[in-house]
Protein backbone atom coordinates (compact mmCIF):
# COMPACT_ATOMS: atom_id res chain seq x y z
CA UNK A 1 0.00 0.00 0.00
CA UNK A 2 1.77 3.08 -1.04
CA UNK A 3 1.09 6.25 1.13
CA UNK A 4 -0.80 9.09 -0.19
CA UNK A 5 0.74 12.48 -0.11
CA UNK A 6 -2.28 15.36 1.13
CA UNK A 7 -1.28 19.15 -0.18
CA UNK A 8 -4.12 20.79 2.06
CA UNK A 9 -5.33 20.05 5.21
CA UNK A 10 -8.83 19.83 3.44
CA UNK A 11 -7.91 17.23 1.39
CA UNK A 12 -6.82 15.18 5.42
CA UNK A 13 -10.23 15.86 6.39
CA UNK A 14 -12.04 14.93 3.42
CA UNK A 15 -10.33 11.26 3.80
CA UNK A 16 -10.48 11.42 7.58
CA UNK A 17 -14.42 12.21 7.28
CA UNK A 18 -14.79 9.48 4.26
CA UNK A 19 -13.08 6.62 6.27
CA UNK A 20 -15.40 7.58 9.19
CA UNK A 21 -18.52 7.15 7.40
CA UNK A 22 -17.02 3.84 6.09
CA UNK A 23 -16.39 2.92 9.22
CA UNK A 24 -20.49 4.14 10.65
CA UNK A 25 -21.82 1.64 7.55
CA UNK A 26 -19.83 -1.48 8.33
CA UNK A 27 -20.76 -0.83 11.93
CA UNK A 28 -24.70 -0.37 10.93
CA UNK A 29 -24.18 -3.92 8.64
CA UNK A 30 -22.81 -5.83 11.91
CA UNK A 31 -25.53 -4.72 13.96
CA UNK A 32 -28.31 -5.33 11.53
CA UNK A 33 -26.57 -8.66 10.85
CA UNK A 34 -26.25 -9.50 14.81
CA UNK A 35 -30.25 -8.51 14.94
CA UNK A 36 -31.06 -10.84 12.21
CA UNK A 37 -29.07 -13.85 12.86
CA UNK A 38 -30.91 -13.42 16.59
CA UNK A 39 -34.32 -12.75 14.69
CA UNK A 40 -33.64 -16.26 12.94
CA UNK A 41 -32.50 -18.79 16.18
CA UNK A 42 -36.19 -19.30 17.62
CA UNK A 43 -36.93 -22.43 18.84
CA UNK A 44 -39.56 -22.49 15.83
CA UNK A 45 -36.94 -21.81 13.52
CA UNK A 46 -34.08 -24.74 14.82
CA UNK A 47 -37.27 -27.24 14.99
CA UNK A 48 -38.31 -26.46 11.04
CA UNK A 49 -34.58 -26.86 9.95
CA UNK A 50 -34.05 -29.95 11.85
CA UNK A 51 -37.56 -31.53 10.39
CA UNK A 52 -36.76 -30.41 7.21
CA UNK A 53 -32.99 -31.41 7.31
CA UNK A 54 -34.32 -34.79 8.34
CA UNK A 55 -37.18 -35.06 5.70
CA UNK A 56 -34.57 -34.28 2.69
CA UNK A 57 -32.06 -37.57 4.22
CA UNK A 58 -35.41 -39.90 4.05
CA UNK A 59 -36.49 -38.68 0.63
CA UNK A 60 -32.65 -39.26 -0.81
CA UNK A 61 -32.12 -42.61 1.53
CA UNK A 62 -35.54 -43.61 0.81
CA UNK A 63 -35.10 -46.59 -2.26
CA UNK A 64 -31.91 -47.30 0.18
CA UNK A 65 -34.62 -48.39 3.05
CA UNK A 66 -36.68 -50.63 0.84
CA UNK A 67 -34.45 -52.51 -0.60
CA UNK A 68 -33.38 -53.35 3.00
CA UNK A 69 -36.38 -53.52 4.66
CA UNK A 70 -37.85 -55.85 1.44
CA UNK A 71 -35.56 -58.78 2.22
CA UNK A 72 -36.70 -59.09 5.85
CA UNK A 73 -40.98 -58.72 4.87
CA UNK A 74 -40.27 -61.41 2.44
CA UNK A 75 -38.54 -63.51 5.22
CA UNK A 76 -41.92 -62.62 7.15
CA UNK A 77 -44.00 -63.73 4.76
CA UNK A 78 -42.14 -66.80 4.52
CA UNK A 79 -42.00 -68.02 7.64
CA UNK A 80 -45.91 -67.08 8.38
CA UNK A 81 -46.84 -69.32 5.66
CA UNK A 82 -44.81 -72.38 7.02
CA UNK A 83 -46.07 -71.56 10.31
CA UNK A 84 -42.99 -70.74 12.25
Amino acid sequence: MEKKKYCSYAAIERDLEILKLEKDINYQKLILSFQKTKESITPQNIVNGFVSSYTDYVRKSYPQIIQSIIPFVINWFMNKKRGN
